[in-house]
């Protein structure tokens, strides 16, 4: 039976992975259970296994890849069984270097595809604001950002 230190580095040698994923992983193989625990000591003290690291690059991604609103990028990094302070510290670090109203501005231009929000009826806004809400926006940032797009579209009775 392979030792569980060398089955974890093949295991983070493809990805890098939470030590919850890691255990996980570890206990579908029926490793010795001293072993793991020694294995996972081990891999911390060394850094190759590091909860902050993970976070971080999950969080990342979600937001800079996936577009994603702090809710969702906060859920996504809980997901991988990552303590709640540590995942709340790299989601707040992350979401430091990001314009939020930028990130949700861009995910507002996709979702409407040029159209204007004053051509959607009340269902098309409804849906829009369901959408942006499951990407992770907050509910009011949405309907104030809406608000503010009404706003600033031109009067159409002013056109001739």
């Amino acid at each position: 039976m392979p030792s569980a230190y060398f089955v974890a580095l093949n295991l983070l040698a493809s990805r890098e992975l939470s030590e919850s994923q890691l255990r996980a992983r570890l206990a579908r193989r029926s490793l010795d259970a001293e072993d793991v625990e020694s294995t996972i000591g081990r891999l911390k003290l060394d850094g190759t296994l590091n909860d902050h690291r993970v976070a971080v690059s999950t969080a990342r991604r979600e937001c800079a890849v996936r577009h994603r609103g702090r809710v969702r990028v906060l859920q996504q990094v809980r997901q991988l069984g990552i303590e709640e302070s540590v995942a709340a510290a790299a989601v707040d670090e992350v979401f430091g270097e990001v314009d939020e109203k930028a990130l949700l501005d861009g995910a507002l231009e996709r979702r409407l595809r040029g159209r204007s929000v004053d051509a959607l009826d009340e269902k098309a806004r409804a849906r829009l604001v369901r959408s942006l809400t499951a990407q992770g926006f907050r509910t009011g940032a949405i309907l104030t950002r809406l608000r503010s797009a009404k706003r600033q579209m031109p009067d159409a009775d002013g056109i001739e």
